[in-house]
């Protein structure tokens, strides 16, 4: 009432001024009030971009903890998603987890930031043979996260046989009961190895060979999932799927019908990497991860969690990880299969044609 009464006293020419500037005034505090809380939150938040299913989420809520920060944690689903979002979305994020040759495309793109190798002394832990690689020589821009490889999840139930050529992904008999990978450069190249090609050719007649081989067997392909195609093998719809190894033995927990096999031809062994983007806003708390990550014990646990390989020699050397797994050569291959594989490099302009190939078979085969 009072405030009512010392507003009316005013004539109503100046009590419109002096409502305008009050109203002027409460949108100056507050915006300003906005900008310093939201400062304050964005500051204690580290963004993450990771392949969906490929962290014990106890590891997040740990960091999260340690640090009393808060985690922003989103997934992707391809390299060439992760690719698109920071190059022409202007995503920004903390951390990525970008695979070998999509390494050494940002790498060249300008799209890293260079690693403080004193920031993160746990690096001792990983293993040699991971270290120095050939798309990031020095390991300046990024640290091994995972491995693995691409092959064959399949249910032996409904194969009533064990599975170990590619060959089987064709099969008459499978007719409409198989699945491979929406990507471009991993499916295309395992098609490559299958038919006795390098699976980074830059031969457009080769790159033709292998996309015309799957639209000449479309009739036996179900599905393209993105990165989902043990779940469709785990519900049944398929009975033989193109995979990433730790994906189908994370449904193998709970599925004794299930099966993973490296082909005898060969296949395709990748390394994922930890990564910090140029425009990245944190890099104090990125690089606070990222040795957080290579601790023994915390990378156990990750790979105990999601059943792929660890370059962490620690963790191996001391026992944390788990002997079931160590003992699968589905995910630790032994020397005379480990030799049959090959990693997916950099191609160059020779892309375009790896991209028109696989839009190719999209369009062939309208699934």
């Amino acid at each position: 009432m009072i405030a009512m009464l010392f507003w009316q006293k005013y004539p109503k020419d100046i009590r419109f001024y002096l409502g305008l500037f009050m109203a002027v005034l409460i949108l100056v505090v507050g915006v300003h009030s906005g900008l310093k809380l939201g400062s304050s939150l964005f500051k204690n938040e580290l963004r993450i971009y990771n392949w969906s299913t490929y962290i014990d989420p106890d590891i997040i809520i740990e960091f999260e903890k340690q640090n009393k920060i808060k985690i922003s944690y989103d997934t992707y689903e391809s390299n060439e998603e992760l690719y698109e979002q920071l190059k022409h979305h202007s995503a920004h994020y903390d951390i990525i987890f970008p695979s070998d040759y999509m390494i050494e495309i940002m790498i060249a793109e300008g799209m890293l930031r260079k690693l403080d190798r004193q920031a993160i002394p746990n690096a001792v832990h990983l293993e040699p043979q991971f270290i120095n690689p050939p798309y990031d020589p020095g390991n300046q821009y990024s640290f091994p996260y995972q491995w693995g490889t691409l092959g064959i999840g399949y249910n032996q139930r409904a194969t009533q046989t064990e599975i170990d050529s590619w060959s089987a992904m064709f099969d008459p008999q499978y007719e409409g009961r198989t699945a491979w990978l929406d990507a471009t450069r991993y499916t295309l190249g395992v098609i490559l190895i299958y038919l006795g090609f390098d699976p980074n050719t830059t031969k457009v007649d080769e790159i033709n060979q292998a996309r015309d081989w799957i639209i000449q067997h479309k009739a036996a392909i179900a599905a393209f999932p993105p990165d989902t195609g043990e779940l469709l093998l785990d519900r049944g719809d398929v009975d033989l799927t193109f995979e990433w190894s730790g994906d189908v033995f994370q449904v193998m927990k709970h599925n004794p019908d299930l099966r993973y096999v490296i082909p005898k031809e060969g296949t395709i062994i990748w390394m994922d990497n930890i990564a910090i983007p140029k425009h990245c806003h944190h890099p104090t708390l990125a690089h606070k991860f990222i040795n957080f990550v290579l601790e023994p014990e915390v990378g156990a646990q990750i790979s105990n969690f999601i059943h792929y390989g660890t370059p962490n020699k620690s963790a191996i050397a001391r026992g944390l990880i788990s002997p079931q797994d160590l003992e699968n050569p589905g995910i630790y291959p032994p020397p005379e299969v480990f030799s049959k594989l090959q990693y997916i490099k950099d191609v160059g302009e020779a892309t375009a044609l790896y991209e028109q190939a696989w839009a190719e078979v999209r369009a062939g085969i309208g699934r």
